[in-house]
């Protein structure tokens, strides 16, 4: 649990966008480049809302068929209790385990609300959410693999476990960030080294971006600020 990490790193790390997330980590060393982040079966639905940090709680879910026991039907609030632990702001993982998952949705307009009010804001999930432009109305960030218009037989059949979402681990407590290019987790030793990074990455990308449209623009000048040695070519 990431008890360590104080608000004003979480709001920097907020200002940074998901892809320089994903390069200050790597820069660090700790896992290899093709990890720690989504794939292409989970998609940002709520691409207005400004980037997502928080810790992970995480829940294991089915929809497709009835649950054998009623304790964590949708209108019973037995699983709201699950969602307490976590240092805020905190992140629903939520990994539908179904053959086939996103039937239906665990997490609609009013869990939505629910969520937010309980110090939610995001939602990941390989499954599906109902109401999706309820999330943005709110401002709770919204990952899915589905859009459904059901909750079907949407139940929780485990809590406080390792999920895998889209082909990215997590665990309780685990941090994470989110924008509209996708989700990538940032080991907690290194947090405040990626927020510093991230900020630089992007800084000097747009430097890059700028000069290339300038009039200026050339292949020898172009690395000499990439520090490409000409030589090598």
């Amino acid at each position: 649990m990431n008890t360590d990490i104080d608000a004003a790193l979480f709001e920097k790390l907020a200002l940074c966008d998901s892809c320089s997330v994903a390069n200050a980590v790597d820069a660090t060393g700790m896992r290899l480049s093709n990890e720690g982040f989504s794939d292409s079966r989970v998609a940002c639905r709520t691409p207005g809302l400004r980037p997502m940090v928080g810790t992970v709680v995480t829940l294991k879910v089915r929809s497709a068929d009835p649950p054998m026991k009623t304790a964590f039907y949708l209108d019973h609030p037995d699983w709201w209790e699950l969602l307490t632990a976590g240092t805020m702001p905190r992140i629903l993982a939520v990994e539908d385990v179904d053959a086939r998952p996103g039937k239906g949705s665990l997490v609609g307009p009013v869990h939505a609300c629910i969520l937010k009010a309980l110090g939610f804001v995001g939602v990941v999930t390989n499954g599906a959410i109902r109401g999706r432009s309820s999330f943005e109305s709110i401002g709770l960030n919204a990952y899915a693999g589905n859009v459904s218009p059901s909750h079907a037989f949407s139940h929780v059949v485990e809590a406080g476990v390792g999920v895998e979402i889209a082909g990215l681990r997590l665990a309780p407590g685990d941090l994470l960030h989110g924008d509209a290019n996708g989700i990538v987790s940032i080991p907690s030793v290194v947090a405040a080294q990626v927020a510093l990074a991230a900020a630089e990455i992007r800084e000097r990308e747009k430097r890059i971006c700028h000069f290339c449209a300038s009039g200026k623009f050339s292949k020898e000048a172009l690395r000499a600020r990439m520090g490409v040695d000409s030589s090598r070519r």
